[in-house]
This record gives structure tokens, C-alpha cells and sequence, in this order.
């Protein structure tokens, strides 16, 4: 009872504290500006089944996509497993779903070659990332925590497997010699090669295969709450991610509807726009951003494909996609902090442009689109480029000399080029 008591207690704790923490994170996504995506749900739907849940741009990349694809089914299909121990672990029972008979061994079965096969694969991602030190996942953001992050998800995974299987041997064990309370039930085609490296005393079995229990439900319950911390959240967020990302062309840029009202009065001098609220063009702090954007930010995996496909960060420009979201991600994440220890009203002085993401950073992006093709999960970097350069520009007329030549130039030539229209086929005559 002591202990059906003490389990309880742990899990309504963790999912409180997960609750709290999840509550803040949607408050911080809601500090963003309003955009409707609503329509099409048919479409949105296909795109979540065949991005979020089908994996479907992790293929680009074979060998990671395939150990991903065996931790991403195991960390789905094990934790149904979870619901055994959660229901073991409150009414005290054993194996409670032993009932189903061949199904729960082939379910069991099932459950350690994948628990196997998700040990491998985070091994080898673990060897990936220090022992082969692949290029995309080291960079200027890549240090100190975002650097560990990764390595203390895998080196936990490995540990809850390792557990796992522990586990059910001295299970095994345990149910070969008789215990009472260890009913026959399971099929163990991976733990059964560590029975033999078991102790054969009955007491000392059941000591490890409470220990393990325990530390199994235990570490899943502090990776839940560890998830909002960690980049590791797009196991959540990957899903709405995907059902709200831009259904747009991609080369298909968003126009300002006051910009697009001024234009339009110019051309018709009948034309009357509606009235609307005067507002700031572009952005300068994550609040001016829509709320899609913060919610890419969180959803960020920081898996590092976007910048290593970018042509500006591969001929050696500051501008990495990667920390446009994840300094994205900080700066939301420090406002939210902000409003939970001085009130919504509070200023710290500081915004997302400069403090958080330098000038030569946004004109250094060549607006191609390819982050934005490459992110597994449907983010999209570009945008939040595009409105910060939009402040810039915009609203501080702060913009380097070859865009305001080139903006001048079509104010006055109509083209970007110095050229007057009257010579701009000179070309052809002298050639």
C-alpha cells in the first residue's frame, strides 16, 4: 500500500508540474500576433499524417532516417507498456494485461526487439555526434547546453531501455523458479540472454526487478517534465507544427495589407481602403512575430538540417537558420519569464532584433527557401527573416547601401538596375 501510495503521489506531481509548464509555453505561443489557419483541414490533416506522423522528409537523409524511424516507433508503440505499469503501479497488481494471453507475448516480444532496437540507434547517435562529430550538429549555437541536450536525451534513453529489459529478465528469472506474485505470462526474446548474468537468490531477483521498475516509471516521468526544457519538444509540438505550417507556395511571400491599401490608392485614385488599426510593419521583438512563428520556435528539433543546406552559411556567412529559431525560442522563452516575476506590462529593454539576432544575420539570407524545404518538421525560418528585415527597412530605414540603391532604383527606373527604362534594351543593339 506504501508503495501504491508513494507511485501515486510521484505521477500526480510530475503531471501537474508538466501541466504548469506546458500552460506557460501556450501562453508565451499566444503573445504572438493573430493569423488564420483555419481553412483547408482536409489538406492540413494529409500534412500532419504525412510530415509529423509518416516521417516523410526524413528520408532525404537514409541512415539517420532509419534510426530515427526505430526510435520513433518504439518510443510509441513501449509506452504502451507504460499503461501497464501505471495500472500495476496503483492497484498493485502484476502484469495485469497477462490475461491476453499469446497476444500480450507477441505484445511483449514486440516490445523488446524494440526496446533493442531503439538501444542501437541511440548508440549510434551518440556515436555520430562526439566520436564522428558530424559537421551539422556543431556551430556557433550549438555549445554548452544545446550541445548536451541531445547527448543526456540519448544517454536516458539508453538507460530506460537498458532497464526495461533488465527488468523483464529477473522477471523471467523469477518466473522460472515459482515466485509467488510472478505469474507465467511474456515472451522475452532479447532479455533472456541476461538471464544467466543474474543472481539465482529469489530476493535479490525481486530487488532488481523493483529497482529497475521503478527507475523505468520514474525516468519517464522526468523526461516528461524535462521535454518543455528541451528541444526534445517537438515530440509533442511536431504534430500542430506540421497541421498549421504554411500551405502557400513557398517562393509565395505575405503582403501587407496596409502596404498593399497604399499601393492600391496610388493606382486608383477612387480606390477607398477600409479602415484599419495602425500598426508597426515588420517585427523587432517576438511579440510582433504571428503566433505560428513562436510555436516554430518551440517546435524547433535543432537537428541542424536547414543550416546546412544554406547556400549563405555554407559560403561562410554568419546567418544560420538553426539560431534564428533557437535564439527565437530563448528570447520568448526569457518574455514569458518576464511576465511570470514582473506582470504583463513589464519592458526589459531588449528585443529579438540585436540583442538576440544581428543585422548581418537577416541580410545575409538569399530568401531561397531551401531551410524551409529541408526542415523535417515544416518550420520555417524565412519568415521571421523576412519581418525582421521588414522593421528595418520599414520602420527604421535602416537597410544596407546595396538594398537602398536597389529600392531606390525601383522607385525611379522601375527595375533594380541604375539603367533608365528608355536604355534598358541597349543590350540588344550592341550586341
Amino acid at each position: 500500500m506504501v508503495a501504491q501510495i508513494l507511485f501515486l503521489v510521484l505521477t500526480l506531481a510530475a503531471i501537474a508540474l508538466f501541466t504548469v509548464n506546458l500552460r506557460k509555453i501556450i501562453r508565451n505561443i499566444r503573445l504572438g500576433k493573430p493569423v488564420d489557419r483555419q481553412d483547408q483541414p482536409q489538406k492540413r490533416l494529409m500534412t500532419m499524417l504525412r510530415v509529423a506522423f509518416g516521417q516523410s522528409k526524413m528520408v532525404v537523409r537514409p541512415i539517420p532516417a532509419f534510426l530515427h524511424f526505430f526510435v520513433y516507433i518504439g518510443f510509441v508503440i513501449i509506452n504502451i507498456e507504460v499503461l501497464e505499469i501505471m495500472i500495476d503501479g496503483l492497484f498493485g497488481t502484476h502484469r495485469i494485461f497477462s490475461g491476453l494471453g499469446g497476444l500480450y507475448n507477441f505484445l511483449i516480444g514486440s516490445f523488446e526487439i524494440l526496446a533493442f532496437t531503439v538501444w542501437v540507434s541511440c548508440a549510434i547517435f551518440l556515436i555520430r555526434r562526439n566520436i564522428l562529430k558530424l559537421k551539422r550538429f556543431s556551430g556557433v549555437e550549438m555549445k554548452s547546453w544545446p550541445k548536451s541536450d541531445a547527448n543526456y536525451i540519448l544517454i536516458t534513453e539508453i538507460l530506460l531501455m537498458s532497464a526495461f529489459l533488465l527488468m523483464n529478465a529477473a522477471d523471467a528469472k523469477l518466473q522460472l523458479l515459482g515466485a509467488s506474485h510472478y505469474i507465467n505470462a511474456g515472451a522475452f526474446p532479447v532479455s533472456q540472454y541476461l538471464i544467466n548474468i543474474l543472481p539465482s537468490s529469489e530476493s535479490a531477483l525481486v530487488m532488481i526487478e523493483r529497482s529497475c521498475w521503478w527507475f523505468h516509471i520514474i525516468g519517464i516521468l522526468a523526461f516528461l517534465n524535462y521535454l518543455p526544457y528541451s528541444k526534445h519538444f517537438h515530440i509533442l509540438f511536431a504534430f500542430p507544427n506540421t497541421y498549421f505550417s504554411n500551405l502557400e507556395p513557398k517562393g509565395e511571400f505575405t503582403n501587407m495589407a496596409s502596404v498593399t491599401n497604399e499601393v492600391k490608392a496610388m493606382l486608383d485614385p477612387s480606390f477607398v481602403p477600409a479602415e484599419t488599426e495602425p500598426g508597426k510593419f515588420g517585427a523587432k521583438d517576438v511579440t510582433d512575430l504571428s503566433w505560428v512563428n513562436l510555436m516554430n520556435a518551440y517546435t524547433c528539433t535543432e537537428c541542424g538540417r536547414c543550416t546546412s543546406v544554406c547556400p549563405a552559411n555554407i559560403t561562410g556567412k554568419l546567418l544560420s537558420p538553426r539560431k534564428i529559431m533557437m535564439d527565437t525560442r530563448d528570447r520568448i522563452t526569457e518574455v514569458g519569464q518576464n511576465i511570470d516575476k514582473h506582470g504583463a506590462e513589464y519592458q526589459d529593454g531588449k528585443s529579438l532584433l540585436d540583442d538576440y539576432i544581428s543585422r548581418e544575420e537577416i541580410w545575409a539570407c538569399t530568401s531561397c527557401n531551401a531551410c524551409v524545404e529541408a526542415c523535417p518538421v515544416n518550420i520555417d525560418p524565412l519568415q521571421i527573416i523576412m519581418e525582421l528585415r521588414r522593421f528595418a527597412v520599414m520602420e527604421e530605414s535602416q537597410a544596407p547601401g546595396s538594398i537602398n540603391a536597389m529600392l531606390g532604383n525601383i522607385e525611379n527606373n522601375q527595375a533594380p538596375w541604375k539603367y533608365s527604362p528608355a536604355d534598358r534594351f541597349n543590350w540588344a543593339q550592341e550586341s
